[in-house]
C-alpha cells in the first residue's frame, strides 16, 4: 500500500502538516509505505490549458519539478493533500498542483465517455482554516474531491480543523489528530 502526502504550507512544522504526519504514522505503523512532498519546495508552473494532456500521451508535456510528483499520483493507493485555507481557498503550491492533474481527465471526459485513469485509489483532505466558523469555507473540500472523484478516486475522506494558526491556536487539537489516526486505520485495514 502506497501513501502519498503533499503538503501545500510554507510551514513546514505548521498545522496541516502535524496532522498529515499523525495520518502518515498511523500508516507506516500499519505496513504502508510512505512518501512526503512538500509542494512549497518545488518548482514548477500552473497548467498552460494547452490541452497536450488530450493527445496521444495523455501527460502532462511540463517537464519541471512537479513531473515525478505527477508519476508518484498514479503509483499512489492513498493521495492525502494538507492544506491551509489562505484567502479562502487552498494554498497557491496546491491549486498549482490540482490545475495540473487535469491531465489526468481522459479526452473523453466531456463528451460522455471515461473521465479518469484512476480506480481503487483513496483521497484524505487535510484542511486548516483560521477563521473559526465551519461555514466559512466548507466548499473546498466538496470542489476538490469532486474533480478528483472524476479521475477516478472512489473515497475521499476529510481532516478539517478551524480557528487554529498564528494567532490562535499553534497546535492541531488532538481531536483532529485522533480523526487522522482513525482515517489511517480505517483506509488500511479496508485495503488489507
Amino acid at each position: 500500500m502506497k501513501v502519498l502526502t503533499l503538503l501545500a504550507s510554507p510551514r513546514p512544522k505548521g498545522i496541516s502538516a502535524s496532522i498529515a504526519q499523525r495520518f502518515t504514522d498511523t500508516a507506516a505503523a500499519l505496513g504502508a509505505d510512505i512518501d512526503t512532498i512538500s509542494l512549497d519546495r518545488l518548482t514548477f508552473r500552473g497548467c498552460r490549458g494547452c490541452y497536450a494532456c488530450k493527445g496521444k500521451s495523455q501527460r502532462c508535456i511540463l517537464l519541471d519539478e512537479l513531473t515525478p510528483v505527477l508519476a508518484a499520483v498514479e503509483a499512489a493507493d492513498i493521495l492525502v493533500l494538507a492544506t491551509p485555507v489562505y484567502f479562502g481557498d487552498v494554498t497557491a503550491p496546491m491549486k498549482a498542483f490540482l490545475d495540473r492533474c487535469y491531465a489526468f481527465l481522459a479526452p473523453t471526459y466531456m463528451s460522455g465517455g471515461p473521465r479518469g485513469r484512476f480506480s481503487g485509489k483513496k483521497l484524505v483532505f487535510i484542511s486548516t482554516q483560521g477563521h473559526p466558523d465551519p461555514e466559512f469555507f466548507g466548499d473546498i473540500f466538496p470542489r476538490v474531491s469532486g474533480f478528483l472523484e472524476w479521475m477516478g478516486f472512489d473515497e475521499a475522506r476529510l481532516v478539517r480543523t478551524c480557528g487554529v494558526g498564528p494567532g490562535r491556536s499553534e497546535a492541531a487539537p488532538e481531536e483532529v489528530l485522533a480523526a487522522a489516526e482513525l482515517a489511517a486505520r480505517e483506509l488500511l485495514q479496508t485495503q488489507a
